[in-house]
């Protein structure tokens, strides 16, 4: 334990050293306790166990009223001058505890002054009336003062813990003002590099066709009896069509949306994006279980846009799926609206990768664009709608789509 003298020892010190010389009746016992008592003043806020719980502070209040008794007990007990100093266990408690362990504390104080009593003769001694008055003075005033004090700290901790309330609601405010202001960063940034790419990705459509249209052209020229050539003219009109179905997933993906919103059934929609990946499920082995709920109605969507999201999710799990496995859409009903999940059995998504996977040209795959599920997570926010992703490697994956009906589309 460090010890640096301050302004707040050098009190006691003085407050000590009066009493003792302002004190009527001095002897050694009274200058030993005194001084006991300023040391433990001086000491008891630097030592962990008063200081770091309510024991401690109990502990603190027992000795000071140890000390109290005892410079009362040796400065002639009952009309003792000293017995203001009691107010410092009363004062204490006061102030730390609540108002049953103050009044506890009080009473234990004004007990310990009455006690003195008890060494009186009573057959030899009678105390007159104005003396009774007087020691029944000091003990209402020992309440009194504990009563005032712990008002005044109620009040003080109450306050405190305002404050601390308040301190906390404005971490929490200022965390999610930086989270905003890094959302909105990075939405000018990918809004800046969404227009400066979607009109590079425009540009390049047409020379793409041009270079497809030479290919067959060339392909058609070719001697028969030439199988490189023909395969590797084969090979530029495969890989124009795969740059072309890059740049239309870019372009759906940075164009502005424009909602066209009707209300709409759901199970249709599920229906028709169900059979664009038909094919792909076959080859793939997979099969694609149904489940809708009768009770979810009609929703006011974009069946186009609805049905892309329901499309590029299937796509998504085909593609993870093992062979001859099982992809299952299901639709219930959800507070304020209806939901669409996607859940396959396949490898799952490794919990590194769970932050990232709407991000654009971000994906797992050999021959992803990383477009899809950002398509997926933009389609959902321009319907003011939610996505949950649960999944667990070696598992699976569930996406889930909130849709909101006519009231939230509205507000």
């Amino acid at each position: 334990m460090s010890w640096t003298p301050t302004s707040r020892d050098a009190v006691w010190v003085v407050l000590f050293l009066a009493l003792h010389f302002s004190s009527p009746i001095v002897n050694d016992a009274e200058v030993e306790i005194l001084t006991a008592f300023a040391l433990f003043e001086i000491f008891e806020p630097r030592i962990g166990v008063f200081r770091n719980s309510q024991r401690g502070r109990f502990l603190g209040v027992a000795i000071r009223l140890v000390f109290a008794y005892l410079l009362m007990g040796v400065t002639g007990g009952i009309t003792s001058s000293y017995y203001l100093i009691l107010l410092l266990p009363v004062v204490t408690a006061a102030t730390f505890f609540g108002a049953i362990a103050t009044l506890a504390a009080t009473t234990l104080a004004s007990l310990s002054y009455l006690s003195f009593l008890l060494f009186l003769d009573f057959e030899q001694l009678k105390i007159p009336l104005d003396q009774q008055q007087e020691i029944s003075f000091r003990i209402l005033f020992l309440f009194l003062a504990a009563y005032l004090t712990y008002e005044l700290g109620r009040a003080n901790r109450e306050q405190m813990v305002r404050y601390q309330n308040l301190a906390g609601e404005l971490a929490a405010a200022n965390s999610n003002l930086k989270a905003a202001q890094s959302e909105v960063l990075r939405s000018e940034r990918l809004a800046a590099l969404g227009q400066l790419t979607a009109g590079l990705a425009h540009e390049l459509r047409n020379p793409l066709g041009t270079i497809k249209t030479s290919a067959e052209m060339l392909a058609r020229k070719l001697p028969v009896d030439d199988p490189i050539a023909r395969e590797l003219s084969g090979y530029i009109s495969t890989e124009v069509d795969r740059t072309n179905e890059l740049v239309k997933r870019f372009l759906d993906f940075a164009k502005p949306f424009r909602l066209h919103v009707e209300m709409v059934e759901l199970r249709e929609v599920i229906d028709r994006a169900a059979q664009t990946v038909a094919a792909r499920a076959e080859a793939r082995g997979c099969t694609i279980i149904r489940n809708d709920s009768p009770d979810v109605h009609e929703l006011p969507i974009d069946a186009q846009w609805i049905g892309q999201l329901v499309s590029n999710l299937l796509a998504n799990a085909i593609d993870a799926s093992p062979a001859g496995s099982v992809v299952t859409v299901l639709t219930r009903p959800a507070a304020g609206g209806a939901e669409i999940a996607v859940i396959d059995r396949g490898a799952g998504i490794a919990k590194e990768n769970l932050g990232s996977i709407f991000n654009p040209f971000f994906t797992t795959k050999s021959e992803g664009t990383g477009l899809g599920l950002a398509i997926v997570s933009k389609i959902v926010d321009e319907h003011r709608g939610r996505i949950f992703v649960e999944s667990e490697p070696g598992v699976g994956t569930s996406f889930r789509v909130w849709l909101p009906d006519r009231q939230e589309m509205e507000d």
